[in-house]
């Protein structure tokens, strides 16, 4: 994967252009099926919480789905699963505590490559951290309920391929995720739209940030740089590099992406994208994504 990384960070842009579109959520309708039948079931499963089921799957599906960090990476997800339930009256009146990972809150800290190669490089590096290897068995086992749920692939959604098809001969298109890139290129390979991109990063190639600054850095300004993503870490990703956002709206996709193809592309490739036009489609994401969730209020 670093010969990867090294290629991108040496690869001359064929267009003026660069468009990165995340992946879940925001080009397919799979975070909805991968979150609630594949993520949460097995966090209930393998971190004993089946006690409290009914909270996991609330807390669970407010963190990876309904809130401001809906689309981060799994495992500072999982962590903040944890956190809301030890901290719900409900959940603390049934004398049950999620599970204490503080080997796995320090590596999330520290590790900027946050998948499954590096997690089961530190575990055997060490056996002795049960929690460490309990999220990797977790993880992986979700990779595979994952590929026999969601097996067939999901399409993307309305105007996703049009949007591409109409980009790609003025602009160099790149899949930026949190996804293992194995699923990712099975995804996009289904749908055959793999052809109209150049890469396809996901969690084992760092951030997307990351992501964006490897193929971009010194090449493309940011002005002609746009992240097309449904969650805030899209646009913190966008944001990193100076380049501009494309909001799709939870709930709201098709909308979004008809939005996109027939108005907002045009604004990206004439110039009139920054400042009132990408503000007003901000202001309006953000009030589909809130910081609280509902049983607080």
């Amino acid at each position: 994967m670093s010969d990867t990384v090294e290629h991108l960070k040496q690869r001359k842009p064929e267009h003026e252009f660069l468009i990165a579109i995340d992946s879940d959520g925001c080009a397919f309708d799979t975070m909805e099926v991968k979150h609630k039948e594949c993520f949460i079931p097995n966090i209930i499963k393998f971190w004993g919480l089946q006690a409290v089921s009914k909270f996991a799957r609330d807390a669970g599906e407010f963190v990876n789905l309904y809130s401001k960090w809906r689309g981060v990476n799994r495992f500072p997800a999982l962590t903040m699963t944890f956190d809301l339930l030890n901290n719900w009256d409900k959940v603390q009146k049934r004398g049950i505590t999620a599970p204490e990972v503080p080997n796995l809150r320090r590596w999330i800290e520290q590790e900027t490559k946050l998948g499954n190669p590096a997690l089961e490089a530190y575990c055997k590096a060490h056996p002795e951290e049960t929690d460490m290897q309990l999220a990797l068995q977790w993880s992986k086992a979700v990779n595979v309920t994952v590929a026999d749920i969601v097996q067939g692939g999901l399409p993307p959604f309305p105007y996703v391929r049009e949007s591409i098809e109409k980009a790609c001969s003025r602009a160099d298109i790149m899949v930026c995720s949190q996804t293992p890139t194995e699923a990712l290129v099975r995804e996009w390979e289904e749908q055959d739209l793999a052809k109209h991109v150049f890469v396809i990063c996901g969690q084992e190639m760092g951030t997307k940030g990351q992501h964006i600054e490897y193929a971009s850095k010194g090449r493309i300004e940011g002005k002609k740089i746009l992240m097309i993503g449904d969650a805030f870490g899209d646009l913190k990703a966008a944001r990193a590099n100076d380049a501009l956002f494309f909001p799709i709206n939870p709930g709201e996709e098709d909308g979004s992406w008809q939005r996109l193809f027939e108005e907002g592309l045009e604004h990206f490739f004439n110039g009139t994208y920054a400042g009132a036009y990408e503000a007003a489609l901000i202001a309006e994401f953000e009030k589909y994504l809130p910081d609280t969730p509902p049983w607080k209020k």
